[in-house]
């Protein structure tokens, strides 16, 4: 199977001057603002998602580091729905180099539904599950 096989949802990200550490490359910490930029726009441009009505919380994050970014690497942060609950669900996401596909990071995100009003967990609104239903089948 290939890095990318199942993911159709994309973001491109600019490497800014300030995510580069003394080491010359984008420093550890950054990964998670690359892949919780991704992960906004893939709740709000491919679901639709809506945080007045229903906000979503991390509840898990795992990342693997594999190959370091440079600034004048050209990325692009790919985004799936793997798994889905009752008011939780999980996200896959790869940072890759566009110019070849190599992987610069991996991340997994179990994400929780939970009401505005008292951040109590809530089942996953049924318009958004079958945007993620739809795009969990594309990756089975």
């Amino acid at each position: 199977m290939s890095t990318l096989e199942g993911f159709e949802f994309s973001v491109p990200i600019q490497v800014r001057f300030s995510d580069i550490d003394g080491y010359m490359h984008v420093n550890n910490g950054i990964y998670f603002n690359y892949f919780e930029h991704a992960r906004a726009q893939y709740l709000y441009e491919l679901c639709g998602w809506n945080i007045m009505e229903v906000g979503t919380v991390v509840a898990r994050i795992e990342l693997d580091y594999v190959k370091p970014i440079h600034m004048e690497d050209k990325v692009k942060a790919y985004v799936r729905c793997s798994r889905l609950g009752n008011s939780s669900f999980d996200l896959e996401q790869v940072l890759v180099d566009e110019s070849n596909q190599q992987v610069f990071a991996k991340c997994k995100t179990i994400m929780v539904s939970v009401s505005m009003e008292n951040m109590k967990p809530v089942s996953i609104p049924s318009n958004y599950r079958e945007i993620m239903e739809a795009d969990l089948n594309k990756s089975a």
